[in-house]
């Protein structure tokens, strides 16, 4: 079988694409969806093919992540959050707990996630890494939307020889 090679593809054009951001540190959270919807546009998604919902906190990301891929309209999800670390060890449960969340809801319903939940140790930390991982999210969740895509229509079952 000859060589197969999927290169990257940051063309959003017909994806759809689901975000939920986090209210906490509403100055980090506001940051990173203003990044990460001016890079979905950039790469052609249409406005109106992006879902955004809000959610309190961290730790309520994964479940609304759950639901929106349970809905089956979307071709990627994207978690935009911000936990600070404090005083206490709540900062360690937050960042683990958010974060196997997010990946559990990738794995089982088989669609790309983009976690974009900053842990960070300061404010400053926070508002100087928003604007890039907004971005990172949403070209990460265009690319492994595509990667999946084109992965099923070149190997998918409607393509096995047998």
């Amino acid at each position: 079988m000859p060589e197969l090679r999927f290169d990257p593809n940051l063309d959003g054009t017909e994806l759809r694409i689901g975000l939920v951001v986090s209210r906490f540190n509403p100055e980090i959270t506001e940051a990173l969806e203003e990044a990460c919807l001016s890079e979905l546009y950039a790469c052609g998604v249409l406005s109106e093919d992006v879902v955004c919902v809000s959610v309190p906190g961290a730790l309520e990301i994964p479940l609304a992540l759950e639901q929106l891929a349970e809905t089956g309209q979307f071709d990627a999800l994207v978690a935009l959050g911000a936990v600070i670390r404090g005083e206490t060890y709540h900062f360690e449960l937050v960042c683990q707990e958010s974060a196997a969340g997010v990946s559990r809801v990738g794995q089982e319903f088989h669609i790309p996630v983009a976690n974009a939940i900053l842990t960070t140790e300061t404010d400053a930390q926070a508002e100087e890494r928003a604007p890039v991982k907004g971005r990172e999210a949403a070209q990460v969740a265009v690319e492994m939307a595509n990667l999946l895509l084109a992965i099923d229509a070149q190997l998918g079952e409607d393509n096995d020889p047998d």
